[in-house]
């Protein structure tokens, strides 16, 4: 066989087909998966944990706060990152498996010559600067049709060890991914969202119907075998620097707005002080003003 048949390159994207040894092995046991895989960068190492992070692209500032720190804490235990680019969850998931210094990978519903959506440009170029990979199924100009993003799920879910859902309606493509999941034997967990709440159906559902609960990264990492913890200079290194009396408010606050009054109450310094403190955390970009006098942290 030519080598030219084997491994094709052009412009940084090279082809390998699953007769291949370059061909990923978590692939190989399961059926319809794709003969030819086209990569740019790396294909994700055999041999490590790793974890698929999907969810809603038009996600909450809650939604994208949880898939960001997920796959930060997990990036940070040596866990590989892999979801598909899109707006939303898989940016943010993107995102935090590189702030947590990890390797992260997208699987693209086009060309792997196409970056889609347009803006996560710099995104695409920090996942492959980090030894990470962009990869695809579809031929070289195929554009991001709607009927590709279901199918590339399938290899999503094939290559992860788990699947995490973060933020998903009732009727959404991340549920394609879970399906995929199910049927390939892997675990599937959900991020718990308000009753109610359009965006947390399908994750409510899925732990309704057995998923597991991904209250903290702790399950995750106990599914995973992997010990919890940092080392002690990784703890320091990644300190956010508050004074005590702003950690003291910034601990107070989630993602969910919190009325003035109610921080007041559950905080022993005064109102004046704890305004105070609430604008250092404002300028800080660590917590916002969405509505008068009433406070949340930033979503990450």
């Amino acid at each position: 066989m030519e080598v030219s048949d084997r491994i094709e390159e052009r412009d940084g994207i090279w082809r390998c087909g699953a007769w291949e040894e370059t061909y990923p092995e978590r692939l190989r046991c399961y059926e319809g998966m794709p003969g030819v895989l086209y990569t740019k960068g790396c294909l994700p190492q055999e041999e490590k944990k790793t974890v698929a992070i999907v969810g809603a692209r038009a996600c909450s500032p809650y939604g994208a706060h949880q898939a960001y720190t997920f796959a930060k804490v997990l990036a940070e235990h040596g866990v590989q990152i892999i979801s598909g680019l899109a707006r939303g969850i898989d940016g943010k998931a993107h995102q935090g498996a590189l702030d947590g210094g990890g390797k992260t990978f997208a699987v693209l519903g086009c060309g792997v010559d196409i970056c889609y959506p347009r803006e996560h440009a710099q995104l695409e170029s920090r996942i492959l600067q980090t030894g990470g990979g962009v990869f695809s199924e579809f031929d070289l100009g195929t554009p991001p049709c709607a009927g590709n993003f279901p199918r590339r799920n399938r290899i999503i879910s094939g290559l992860a060890d788990l699947v995490l859902v973060v933020e998903a309606k009732a009727k959404s493509g991340s549920l394609i991914t879970t399906s995929f999941a199910l049927e390939q034997g892997k675990t599937v967990y959900a991020v718990p969202g308000r009753v109610g709440d359009a965006l947390s159906e399908g994750c409510n559902r899925l732990i309704s119907d057995g998923a597991g609960v991904a209250y903290s990264v702790e399950p995750l990492l106990e599914e995973l075998k992997i010990p919890k913890g940092f080392p002690e200079d990784f703890r320091e290194k990644n300190k956010i620097g508050l004074a005590s009396q702003e950690e003291m408010v910034y601990s107070c606050l989630d993602l969910h707005p919190k009325n003035l009054e109610d921080i007041v109450r559950e905080i022993p310094l005064s109102a004046r002080e704890i305004t105070g403190l609430l604008l250092k955390l404002e300028l800080k970009g660590l917590i916002e003003e969405p509505v008068k006098n009433y406070y949340a942290r930033t979503g990450g």
